[in-house]
């Protein structure tokens, strides 16, 4: 487009009050609540999702919803749909120490809920949520790809590949940890690679996962047995990354019998296991979550360790936060992508999630302790947790997102 028609486009006040790039769990989320709070909005992703179906093999990425994430998607009016697809809730937990046998107990009834979390495809969650955009009014443009941005009076503009421009009052950058988006701001990052690796795959067990989410902090890195709705279990098993490898390079039964061993055999032994993936581990957090007429949600603006399985929960947080913002900013008659109102977005939201993701990172250094003396101090803690109800209340509160 040329100067002289980007110029007439911006002349006009833009048809769009949010412009959202980034069509995954987040991204798909923030357009669909805030259409249905009533602001005109456009999604922008680069590649069409895959489609799910029942018939499909389980997809091995899989997430725990926590009751915050559950009760938006409620609120979204999707909730029913996932749930009665292929959805498995859990009310225990149960965290064990290798090192030490110290086991902490989680369970749903003692807090009064009526379950702790529920695992689910993300390809499910995301079929769902693109799925009910059209009804909601959202524009959809894919393939889309952002190559520039143009923020001004009143508005942005999104430069597209294509040479056409999309204009709103404000831009929502969800495109992922890598975050396209995020780079044309000129907003760094913080953090460190953790050197390793998460192993998934989906495995039989001898026994039943019993509704209950499994942990074993092991030296190496934690390992999860999350509860599938077909009895088998869903694994996170991280890893230093050249003993994630030699793991990867295993034939099934060799597999099988390192995972059985890995998990103390908590389920008995690994019967059966689909093929594996792997993924690299890395702490980074936005410097600021907010430029121009933008602001950052999602991985975009931060990825955390899988140890707490809090990572797409923090980025729905994010989009309960924003929508509620903007609603009150309408409300109070002020400019939807004015720096004060995004700048009370951008600090509740980043000292949110700075405090969990360094918790996060806290929790890995410590059950990666080694020493003695600090694997005996480590298991007297996990006991006087166990020991304290309401502590206990507390951290699973924390985790529901209450």
């Amino acid at each position: 487009m040329s100067a002289s028609g980007r110029s007439a486009v911006r002349a006009r006040a833009p048809a769009l009050d949010v412009a959202v790039v980034g069509g995954g769990m987040a991204g798909a989320a923030a357009a669909l609540a805030l259409a249905r709070a009533g602001f005109a909005v456009a999604l922008l992703e680069a590649r069409q999702p895959s489609a799910w179906d029942a018939q499909d093999e389980w997809d091995l990425r899989v997430v725990s919803l926590a009751p915050s994430s559950m009760a938006l998607f409620s609120e979204l009016g999707i909730w029913t749909s996932i749930r009665t697809a292929r959805c498995s809730c859990f009310g225990h937990m149960q965290v064990w120490d290798a090192q030490n046998g110290a086991t902490l107990r989680f369970d749903a009834a003692a807090s009064g809920r009526a379950e702790l979390g529920c695992i689910v495809e993300n390809r499910l969650v995301q079929s769902v949520l693109w799925a009910a955009l059209p009804a909601a009014g959202v524009r959809v443009c894919c393939p889309a790809r952002v190559e520039r941005l143009h923020p001004g009076a009143g508005q942005i503009a999104l430069e597209l590949a294509d040479g056409s421009e999309v204009v709103s009052r404000l831009v929502v950058a969800a495109d992922g940890s890598a975050s396209p988006l995020r780079q044309l701001a000129g907003i760094g990052t913080g953090g460190r690679d953790y050197a390793q690796r998460a192993i998934v795959a989906h495995v039989a067990t001898e026994r039943g996962h019993q509704a209950t989410a499994w942990q074993r902090f092991l030296p190496g890195g934690p390992l999860a047995l999350l509860p599938l709705a077909d009895g088998r279990s869903s694994i996170v098993w991280s890893l230093p990354e050249d003993e994630a490898r030699r793991v990867l390079a295993l034939d099934d039964p060799d597999f099988m019998d390192a995972l059985g061993a890995a998990s103390d055999f908590r389920l008995g032994r690994v019967t059966a296991t689909t093929p594996r993936a792997a993924f690299s581990l890395r702490l980074s957090l936005a410097k600021t979550y907010q430029a121009p007429r933008m602001v950052l949600l999602g991985d975009a603006a931060h990825a955390v360790h899988p140890l707490a399985g809090q990572g797409v929960n923090l980025g729905l947080r994010d989009v309960a936060e924003l929508r509620d913002c903007l609603l009150a900013a309408r409300q109070a008659g002020r400019d939807l992508g004015a720096a004060h109102v995004l700048r009370r977005y951008a600090r509740r939201r980043r000292s949110a999630d700075t405090l969990d993701a360094f918790g996060f990172d806290t929790l890995a250094r410590v059950y990666g302790w080694t020493a003695p003396p600090l694997v005996a101090a480590r298991g007297m803690g996990m006991h006087v947790i166990e020991r304290l109800a309401p502590l206990k209340r507390r951290i699973s509160g924390h985790a529901a997102g209450i």
